[in-house]
């Protein structure tokens, strides 16, 4: 018997080397899970796997960079090899990009942006689909922001892309619905303290926003507790 209701449990956790990926990947190991951690930084990745391992949890590390052409795709064969099912992914990497005005927005990095926050997201969806729907009752958590509901001046690129990126998640969740045991979320963590927050907000005092693990700890609840489809939730 076990007190960790993710005991068993398989999950992905993308951006997983710092910030809320990395929070969210020691909090989900820490109730059970057996984590994969993913993202470009190796060094990180290692730092969040060994904290996990000193805390008794389980994880694996899986250094790569998602807008790779075949990156997702070998990522996705790598876990079917070693496990059957997925039961939380939680879909968290994304890039900020320039804040800019729109007409001054720079095609080159805007291709960028999309390729990360809406291309691959869309291919981390359907790579592994096949194992979510293996699963009793999985679940998929996105990370967006509040500037893909309401546009704000400058964050035009990178609004853009969240707003994407959420009507791809909630179409993949109502499609999954009757038929499948996956269920879609969608987190907006508000102000946190992140390396993505410090470069669009210089002059803030950290301490003046909330840690990760505040925003850890609620998409854990997700994951253990269940939500209706279409969850949608912004962390105070």
């Amino acid at each position: 018997m076990t007190d960790k209701p993710l005991e068993g449990r398989l999950a992905l956790v993308t951006g997983a080397s710092r910030g809320i990926g990395a929070a969210t990947a020691v909090a989900l190991a820490a109730q059970g899970a057996h984590v994969v951690l993913t993202a470009r930084t190796a060094g990180g990745l290692e730092e969040v796997e060994t904290a996990i391992h000193d805390a008794g949890g389980s994880a694996t590390i899986a250094p790569l960079d998602l807008a790779e052409s075949d990156a997702i795709a070998r990522l996705a064969t790598a876990i079917g090899d070693r496990w059957d099912a997925l039961d939380i992914l939680v879909l968290n990497a994304g890039m900020l990009g320039s804040l800019s005005s729109v007409p001054a927005i720079d095609p080159k990095e805007m291709a960028q942006v999309l390729t990360l926050n809406v291309s691959a997201q869309a291919a981390l969806i359907t790579a592994f689909d096949p194992m979510l729907k293996k699963a009793k009752s999985a679940r998929v958590i996105g990370v967006t922001s509040s500037v893909g509901r309401k546009p704000r001046a400058y964050w035009g690129l990178y609004g853009a892309s969240k707003a994407a990126f959420e009507t791809l998640l909630g179409a993949y969740g109502d499609e999954m619905a009757e038929i499948s045991g996956i269920r879609t979320a969608i987190v907006d963590p508000g102000a946190t303290r992140t390396k993505m927050r410090a470069r669009a907000y210089p002059g803030e005092d950290p301490k003046s926003v909330k840690d990760p693990q505040v925003v850890a700890d609620r998409i854990v609840a997700l994951a253990i507790d269940g939500f209706e489809p279409g969850h949608f939730e912004r962390v105070a």
